[in-house]
């Protein structure tokens, strides 16, 4: 396997609440100094072995674990190979999982969690620049409700939640807002709810998480617009997407074709595939 001989590092802050930066990275013979963090810090190791200290005890990382290294705790980190290793953090704000819970991630800093580790995985994808910020939010609310369990040492299966009602308001706002969207954390502030029972409960009543009802919404907007010849670049922000390659990727999605084909087809009476 080629293994470059520079270090790789993306990095950028994702604008949703809780996170204060996303760094993705491939080192193959950096090796941190003992250092602290303002943040809490929630890494995967996507290849390669992690080998490092915490609060003075060893500890490492591997493939099939997800790690949470606490606030203001000294930690360092080198890799256990020579080819090195690559891995995606979230830096999570202090609150998010609360001071009381420092003691226990020190004492168990590294979780064997299928299920946790492919929500993460999901996050991380949702996180990527043109991402969608309710999915984020989303997912985000299920990363943490995982990891209070675990730090808890409470895991147990998810809950049945059943709320019509609720599910039902949710949705009459997001029709409202389809263009501005509606931040998962105002929703469950309304509703005075956790933001996992808004979206377990909209999903049980609607068969979809409200990301993806939104994203319909959206994109049902965006084609009414199309057809009446406003410019899709001009559409992909009427509609509420981040910029055009944003709405042609959904559009391409739900409806096998590009925003600009199917404007086309107003006229000539034909929708091509996308290509």
């Amino acid at each position: 396997m080629y293994v470059p001989d520079v270090s790789e590092v993306v990095a950028w802050q994702p604008g949703v609440p809780g996170l204060t930066e996303v760094f993705h990275a491939h080192f193959t013979d950096h090796v941190y100094p003992a250092h602290t963090h303002a943040a809490w810090t929630l890494l995967l190791v996507d290849d390669g072995a992690v080998r490092y200290d915490l609060d003075r005890h060893a500890h490492g990382a591997t493939r099939s674990q997800v790690t949470l290294l606490p606030p203001d705790v000294p930690h360092d980190g080198r890799s256990s190979t020579p080819a090195g290793f690559r891995k995606r953090v979230l830096y999570l704000e202090p609150g998010t999982l609360g001071a009381h819970r420092v003691g226990r991630s020190v004492d168990r800093p590294g979780v064997d969690d299928a299920a946790l580790r492919s929500r993460l995985s999901a996050l991380h994808r949702a996180l990527a620049p043109g991402g969608d910020a309710l999915e984020a939010e989303s997912r985000l609310g299920f990363v943490l409700e995982r990891l209070g369990q675990h730090l808890d040492r409470a895991v147990g299966p998810a809950p049945d939640v059943r709320d019509d009602l609720l599910a039902d308001r949710v949705r009459d706002l997001l029709d409202a807002r389809v263009a501005e969207g509606l931040p998962l954390a105002d929703a469950a502030a309304l509703f005075g709810v956790h933001p996992t029972h808004v979206v377990r409960a909209f999903t049980r009543r609607y068969g979809l998480p409200p990301h993806r009802y939104l994203t319909g919404r959206r994109i049902d907007l965006a084609r009414r617009l199309l057809l009446t010849g406003v410019p899709a670049a001009e559409v992909a922000a009427a509609a509420g997407f981040t910029d055009q390659s944003h709405l042609t990727r959904h559009f391409r999605r739900l409806l096998g074709t590009t925003p600009a084909a199917y404007a086309r087809s107003a006229r000539t009476g034909r929708v091509h595939p996308a290509g």
